[in-house]
């Protein structure tokens, strides 16, 4: 589905906003941000309206949730699977679009004793802007 084709998916007003923010985004998104960007677009909007709406449109298959151990969320445009990098100095992510190795789920699995149904990779370190900082 094409990003321009919003209005086709019979969402409320706000729910349209919220999704145009999203997919508008040239990162990954927090609440807040998202909120800060729908209310410069929909005056009336709430943040309880964002953030419902964001559990709708994830629910709904049409954003993804990146959820993150300190009950932090970042909410992501593409829905197919990827993995992310994120700087532990800035807090900045990125996608990282590979191919893992096959054996990968496998051994995870095997080493965890879990029935595997998702594997998702997450690099953690620094990023280039805070690798060159003094």
């Amino acid at each position: 589905m094409k990003f321009s084709a919003i209005n086709e998916l019979g969402l409320t007003r706000q729910r349209e906003v919220v999704l145009e923010v999203v997919r508008e985004a040239h990162g990954h998104l927090t609440a807040n941000d998202v909120f800060v960007a729908a209310k410069a677009k929909l005056a009336t909007i709430s943040f309880a309206t964002v953030y419902n709406s964001l559990r709708f449109l994830k629910e709904a298959g049409h954003i993804a949730e990146i959820p993150f151990g300190n009950g932090a969320s970042r909410f992501d445009k593409f829905t197919h699977r990827h993995d992310h990098a994120i700087c532990t100095s800035c807090g900045k992510l990125v996608d990282i679009e590979m191919e893992l190795p096959p054996d990968l789920v496998k051994r995870a699995a095997r080493s965890s004793k879990f029935k595997p149904e998702t594997l998702k990779f997450t690099l953690r370190g620094l990023c280039p802007d805070c690798v060159r900082k003094p």
